[in-house]
């Protein structure tokens, strides 16, 4: 079971503004914040963002990217446009993804520094 996971960004406040806004859709809050990261979650310390400003401009998709849980496709559809609404990029816009099962709904966004995060909620 995975307890958390974290992401590095260049510009830490910009990426709290960002997540905030984000993650909030899906019930998030911001449970953390130290000189050079940030938590957010919903009881405990979920999603990290990293500070690191030297990071390189990731120039490829690798396919990797971290799902998050949603409780319905309205929240999934919050999710899309907060980040939109934040700067981020669509990667997919929400809706039903049959090829990865019935009933799975989802979103992808790019934060401002590329990385990839899906909102999926499962249809019955």
């Amino acid at each position: 079971m995975i307890d958390h996971v974290s992401i590095a960004v260049r510009d830490l406040q910009r990426a709290a503004t960002f997540y905030e806004a984000v993650l909030g859709a899906l019930g998030y809050t911001k449970l953390e914040t130290r000189p050079a990261t940030i938590a957010f979650g919903k009881k405990y310390s979920e999603f990290w963002i990293n500070h690191r400003p030297n990071m390189p401009v990731v120039s490829h998709d690798s396919g990797a990217h971290i799902a998050l849980r949603a409780v319905s496709p309205v929240m999934v559809d919050a999710f899309h446009a907060a980040a939109l609404a934040q700067g981020g990029a669509s990667d997919g816009e929400p809706g039903l993804r049959p090829q990865h099962g019935d009933g799975y709904y989802a979103a992808f966004i790019r934060d401002p520094d590329g990385n990839r995060i899906e909102a999926v909620t499962f249809m019955k």
